[in-house]
């Protein structure tokens, strides 16, 4: 094989990975296809990536830090939680949903490799815990939010919105209403925290 005239570097390997994946599915897609849509041998992208296994999670565990990245300003703004918990809870379902729509293929690739992926889809729904628990603290400090147990409140806002991010819904996120009933679970969930 030709050599490339750029390094290879893990995240060329991931962006090259990703596209394998979109054009042939997890079934299909080998370390092989990926070196060579690199022009590289498969010995080089085993050099970043020691199995096929740690390939796969590597990309899947990048798709799933993008979702966390839009979400980490969101917990860093400065400004009232509430308005922080209803964006936050709206971005992710906005980022989920453009995820199942613009590319039915990859999103489609992706479910199969989180089903296979426990460790990074544990970490991500870890990560995505902390965020909405960094907001619930605030607003219990700010006096906002009525809970003791800002951890245990986080886990069950993120439960109780599920069916807007959990990418076993993604077919309910284009049916008709379906904001309405998203506005009308995350109001919900608001006037609870807010104790009234």
């Amino acid at each position: 094989m030709a050599p490339t005239s750029e390094t290879l570097t893990a995240e060329r390997i991931l962006e090259a990975t990703e596209e394998v994946l979109r054009r042939h599915g997890p079934a299909k897609a080998t370390v092989v296809d990926v070196a060579r849509a690199l022009g590289v041998s498969h010995g080089s992208v085993y050099r970043h990536f020691r199995t096929k296994a740690a390939l796969r999670e590597a990309v899947t565990k990048r798709w799933l830090d993008r979702t966390s990245a839009a979400l980490s300003g969101i917990v860093a703004e400065d400004r009232d939680p509430e308005g922080r918990l209803r964006d936050w809870l709206r971005t992710l379902f906005e980022a989920k949903r453009r995820k199942a729509g613009d590319d039915p293929e990859l999103f489609a690739t992706y479910t199969v490799l989180t089903d296979e992926n426990g460790t990074a889809v544990g970490e991500h729904l870890a990560d995505l815990t902390v965020q909405l628990t960094r907001i619930v603290r605030a607003g219990a400090e700010a006096g906002t939010f009525a809970t003791t147990d800002p951890e245990a409140t986080a886990r069950a806002v993120f439960h109780a919105t599920g069916r807007f991010h959990d990418p076993c819904h993604a077919r309910e996120w284009e049916r008709p209403g379906v904001e309405e009933e998203f506005t009308a679970v995350v109001d919900l969930l608001v006037r609870g925290l807010r104790g009234r």
